[in-house]
């Protein structure tokens, strides 16, 4: 009676491996799936336990579990993440006088930078109320609007926005071109247009250089906000060749 409790209780748990293995596929979230395949990872070294392979158990515990989910979760926390370049006016803050008085190297050098939880609102976001001033400055270098639209996209993706400061419009082509971000946005296009006494702006240019992330860009920003240019070239889409019976 008790190696048939044992060997179904063993069954049951068996049973989860497939179970625990399908959500792990099922996750749209990276952190929780992340979290998915530690339980099915702690399931299997239990199975190795009760088959009587202890040291299996401990490779798998130790290895195939903790290691590759720590491994896993510093790479998904350091390539999900948007990072995009503006110009900002930081050197009247006391914070970064000391970072803009140093030496200028022949490298673009980039003021501090400021993530934006996609869950929250950006006052929320910030650690410290030291660095409160260069969040308002950096924040407000991109219109509110475009600031709601990227908190959307990111949160659709499982994306951190962060903002990289820079102290003028060449420091940020630069640091485009040596691939320091994934976007620039230097305002260049967004000038008023008085018709009528009314300021009417135009929507906010955004130059990509990922073309995967110009795709998604396109298809789920707001036109109306933003306007995105690729540094590089857009194939155009071949037309669909006449047959021989509609040809004219």
């Amino acid at each position: 009676m008790t190696n048939t409790m044992t060997d179904l209780d063993l069954l049951a748990i068996v049973v989860l491996l497939p179970i625990a293995a399908v959500m792990t596929l099922w996750q749209k979230d990276p952190y929780h799936a992340l979290v998915v395949r530690g339980i099915l990872g702690a399931i299997a070294a239990l199975v190795y336990a009760l088959l009587g392979a202890a040291d299996v158990a401990l490779t798998e515990a130790l290895v195939g579990t903790m290691l590759a989910i720590t491994l896993y979760v510093v790479a998904v926390r350091s390539s999900l993440v948007l990072r995009l370049g503006v110009v900002a006016e930081l050197a009247d803050l006391p914070e970064v006088s000391d970072l803009l008085n140093e030496p200028k190297s022949s490298e673009p050098r980039a003021t501090p930078h400021i993530f934006i939880n996609p869950n929250n609102s950006p006052a929320s976001d910030s650690p410290s109320d030291e660095l409160s001033p260069i969040r308002e400055a950096i924040i407000s270098s991109l219109p509110e609007p475009l600031i709601a639209d990227l908190r959307d996209f990111c949160r659709q993706h499982f994306l951190r926005l962060e903002l990289i400061s820079y102290s003028d419009r060449a420091a940020l082509h630069a640091a485009l071109e040596t691939r320091d971000v994934h976007a620039i946005g230097d305002g260049s296009e967004s000038i008023p247009l008085l018709e009528n006494a009314v300021s009417t702006p135009l929507p906010y240019p955004l130059t990509i250089r990922v073309p995967r992330l110009y795709e998604l860009m396109q298809a789920e920003l707001n036109p109306a906000i933003v306007t995105l240019h690729p540094t590089f070239r857009i194939e155009p889409t071949d037309p669909i060749p006449l047959s021989p019976a509609s040809k004219p």
